[in-house]
């Protein structure tokens, strides 16, 4: 598997960069000293004469809420692109697979469908084209999003564009003909793991959203010093984190282990957030009668997921991939990324309600989305930004070193 966190030599020997902002300058000084195919210089790519070929990959599962986008635009642009081509990956391999290409001057994945982590880990290895001079073409951040949105908007700078917004979680879910009364604080919920060790887990951070999320709401619950700064201000975040970790079996690669296992009877609690407890169930991988609960005080952590362009597309792919990202991000095509529930609620334009979603998504989520529990939910909670890309980085660096990195399994 490739290295997700490890750093280009140039960042790595870097002196210690205090903000986002100092982080993105770096990547950008960096990246100025290579030298870029002309037409990456213009401010407006311009399509070719024939249709194209678009490679895509989704490292984030993102096509459960997009795909019917990409449909669509393949069936009324059929000047611009021939096909779609679609690959799915883990996302720690994402940004070592890029650079390989880019290294060879052969890249052949046009579009990636990643979250935060992605993003995160391709600005540390300096593989995103910017956006940020393409703005007036795919839509202005400041006229698109709002809210929660807009700030992951901001932390991901010209390296992607949000198309899909959650508020998240965490949540915990289980089985209630198992578990009758599950842990509501964190305190029960480690009593309850050394009363029942092994019965209960989560998927690794560097891969998972509801690992992330779980984590990243813990230094805020637990009061720590500075829950954005996981290096310096995490103390009991990670004392606790070790606590826990001492009564579970091993940690999942990836989310969907964890609802397997669940459904399964493997384990009888899992960190879920609300599309993960919504898809899953209406995939029938876990049964319709799990149920879910928050804590008592709860913290909601947002996330994201984006579309995002490599550098070193020809002309004629650049102008086509910027195209479908102005495409997603139209209020008709936001409506569709309610789907199945996989994000809920899913659009990460403002003003985009379910009322606007197709028929079929209305359907799915009045019957599995527990809107009655999380609506309310979502009105009283606190959400929090999550970690900005470079302390996101450093997170799963400490997760991987200080918790669960030699208890991962595939």
């Amino acid at each position: 598997m490739l290295n997700l966190i490890r750093p280009d030599a140039d960042l790595a020997a870097a002196p210690y960069l205090k903000s986002r902002r100092d982080f993105l300058q770096a990547v950008t000084a960096t990246a100025a000293t290579v030298a870029l195919p002309s037409a990456w210089a213009r401010a407006t790519p311009q399509f070719g004469t024939a249709p194209v070929p678009i490679g895509i990959i989704d490292v984030a599962g993102n096509l459960a809420l997009t795909q019917k986008i990409f449909d669509s635009y393949a069936s009324t642009h059929t000047n611009r692109v021939s096909r779609f081509s679609f690959t799915r990956a883990p996302a720690p391999e994402l940004a070592g697979k890029l650079r390989a290409m880019q290294a060879a001057n052969r890249v052949e994945l046009h579009i990636v469908l990643t979250g935060l982590d992605g993003i995160a880990a391709g600005i540390e290895q300096g593989v995103w084209q910017d956006l940020s001079p393409y703005h007036a073409q795919i839509g202005a951040p400041s006229a698109l999003y709002d809210g929660g949105a807009a700030a992951i908007q901001s932390q991901a700078g010209g390296s992607g564009m949000l198309v899909a917004y959650s508020q998240q979680g965490p949540v915990l879910e289980y089985i209630p003909s198992r578990l009758a009364k599950p842990p509501k604080t964190l305190d029960e919920l480690l009593a309850w793991t050394r009363a029942n060790p092994k019965k209960f887990f989560y998927a690794r951070p560097a891969n998972s959203g509801p690992g992330r999320t779980f984590v990243m709401a813990l230094p805020y619950m637990l009061g720590d010093k500075d829950p954005m700064d996981p290096v310096k201000g995490w103390d009991k975040t990670w004392a606790y984190l070790k606590e826990l970790n001492k009564n579970v079996e091993y940690y999942p690669s990836g989310t969907t282990p964890t609802m397997r296992e669940l459904a399964q009877g493997s384990r009888d609690l899992i960190a879920s957030t609300m599309g993960w407890d919504i898809y899953p169930r209406v995939q029938g991988i876990v049964p319709k009668e799990a149920a879910v609960v928050a804590f008592d005080k709860p913290i909601f952590v947002a996330d994201g997921q984006f579309a995002a362009i490599p550098k070193g597309l020809s002309e004629d792919r650049l102008a086509v991939a910027l195209d479908v990202l102005k495409f997603m991000l139209q209020p008709t095509q936001q409506a569709m990324v309610y789907a199945d529930g996989y994000l809920y609620p899913g659009p990460a334009r403002k003003g985009i309600t379910l009322a606007q979603a197709p028929a079929e998504s209305q359907k799915v989520l009045g019957e599995f989305g527990r809107l009655p529990f999380y609506e309310p939910l979502l009105a009283s909670t606190p959400v929090k930004a999550p970690l900005e890309p470079k302390s996101l980085i450093a997170m799963f660096r400490a997760w991987d070193e200080q918790i669960g990195g030699q208890k991962v399994k595939s």
